[in-house]
């Protein structure tokens, strides 16, 4: 590999020859060997939007000449497409403020628009990467922002689109169930009779609710922490250069972001990325238990429940001949597992604020960004590929009704607990129904069972 020597305030550095990036990059890589992990690419062009925004604010400031604006505008436009994607090299375990990334992305754009101006890589002239792309910015203020930034957007493009199918799809299948009588099960036991139409409805609303969790921690991350510089005091940058860009963002992202309330808070705190992974770790349990349900709710074929049939994706075993597996409901309960754990590593991370910084804001970013992509990801695979194609089985549904002991519960207004109880043991003692014994007791007619069977799903 052919290397060229670039400068910083530490000395000369050795940065390979095709590379973007520069001498505080390179440093980083060297640093932070600590296994593969990188900042996401959604960070990666969120930042990039950031610096696109900041450098046309301070044109329009009179802080930086048009010619270098429009330059720097231009380079980190690309960055926003993806066009750079394999420059962004810094490792998520580095300086806990995030300022390795930070100028990996000053240092790509400032190169990319030296190359747009004069036709050749030069990591500091005419553009630099601190005193033009950083002007105004602090990696202390800039990192927090595009958390926020970033999360916001993948939720609203992703998560809650995917999210929205996965309700609809659950809403459908309760309107379709909604005439198949089945047993109902607390405890893991038999309980009384219900409809499946209604436990899809439960689940419909359980994503429901997520949808409304998620898209509350809104205005919270709609708060940005850019203007604060280094400490939240606004050192170094005009007046006017956060509200300035914090509405061209808003602009180019039609959300509605602010400039933080309290500055000291927005640096010093990351309380909404907690917030946010709260609400990412309620709606992974309501997958859990949805997963869950439907795939014991489809097992057997013969020998479970087999209330429901999932769809045959794949082959399930690798020595059991037509075997078939619930792969999607498995997936997605991995993925709740890695979410769960992701919201772990957020919590430990929001608890780093120590003074005027926290110093744990690559890892958040990462475990933030995942979790949102994971369960975007998940949601419709699992409203896609499992949901939309669940039949129902109505003989078994029919079948397990007849022989549940629960039965007797609906009795209670006519005959009193007692004797209902009493109805219940002897069915079991003597492996009968409870309609054989409420038949053979005289206790109802056959159509008088069969109509109070029916008022039992009203």
């Amino acid at each position: 590999m052919k290397y060229r020597k670039e400068k910083d305030t530490m000395g000369t550095v050795r940065v390979p020859q095709t590379a973007y990036y520069g001498p505080q990059t390179q440093r980083a890589v060297d640093n932070f060997p600590i296994g593969d992990l990188t900042i996401p690419a959604s960070f990666i062009h969120a930042l990039a939007l950031l610096k696109k925004c900041a450098a046309s604010v301070n044109k329009d400031l009179g802080l930086l000449d048009a010619k270098l604006a429009d330059a720097i505008e231009s380079a980190a436009g690309e960055v926003m497409d993806g066009q750079l994607d394999d420059q962004f090299v810094v490792n998520v375990f580095q300086t806990g403020s995030g300022t390795s990334t930070n100028m990996n992305m000053n240092e790509v754009v400032a190169c990319r628009a030296n190359e747009i101006l004069s036709g050749k890589k030069s990591g500091k002239s005419p553009v630099h990467p601190n005193d033009h792309v950083n002007l105004g910015q602090s990696s202390n203020d800039v990192v927090p922002s595009v958390i926020h930034i970033a999360a916001l957007l993948s939720i609203r493009e992703n998560l809650i689109v995917a999210l929205e199918s996965l309700q609809k799809s659950l809403a459908q299948k309760a309107r379709a169930f909604a005439k198949i009588h089945k047993i109902g099960r607390t405890h893991l036991q038999d309980a009384v009779p219900m409809v499946l139409g209604q436990e899809f409805s439960g689940y419909a609303r359980q994503i429901e609710l997520g949808i409304e969790r998620i898209a509350a921690t809104e205005d919270r991350l709609c708060e940005l922490a850019l203007g604060g510089t280094a400490v939240g005091t606004g050192v170094n940058a005009h007046p006017e250069f956060a509200g300035r860009v914090i509405a061209l963002l808003s602009s180019q992202t039609k959300i509605s972001f602010q400039e933080a309330v309290n500055h000291f808070e927005a640096q010093a705190a990351q309380d909404a990325a907690v917030e946010t992974s709260g609400a990412l770790k309620t709606l992974a349990v309501s997958l859990v238990k949805i997963a869950n349900d439907v795939r014991w709710l489809a097992s057997g074929p013969r020998c479970g429940i087999g209330e429901i049939k999932l769809p045959s994706l794949q082959p399930g075993s690798s020595i059991m001949p037509g075997k078939v597996n619930p792969v999607i409901p498995e997936a997605v309960i991995q993925v709740a597992a890695q979410v769960m754990g992701n919201d772990t590593t957020i919590m430990m991370g929001g608890q780093a604020g120590n003074f005027e910084l926290n110093v744990m804001l690559p890892v958040m970013a990462y475990n933030l960004l995942q979790s949102i992509e994971l369960l975007a990801a998940a949601a419709d695979v699992f409203a896609q590929k499992c949901i939309d194609g669940i039949d129902a089985n109505e003989e078994a549904c029919a079948g397990y009704i007849e022989q549940s002991l629960a039965l007797a519960t609906g009795l209670v207004p006519r005959i009193g607990y007692d004797q209902a109880a009493a109805v219940s043991k002897k069915a079991y003692k003597t492996g009968k129904t409870i309609r054989q014994v409420v038949l053979d007791e005289n206790i109802l007619s056959e159509k008088e069972f069969d109509q109070w069977l029916q008022d039992q799903f009203k």
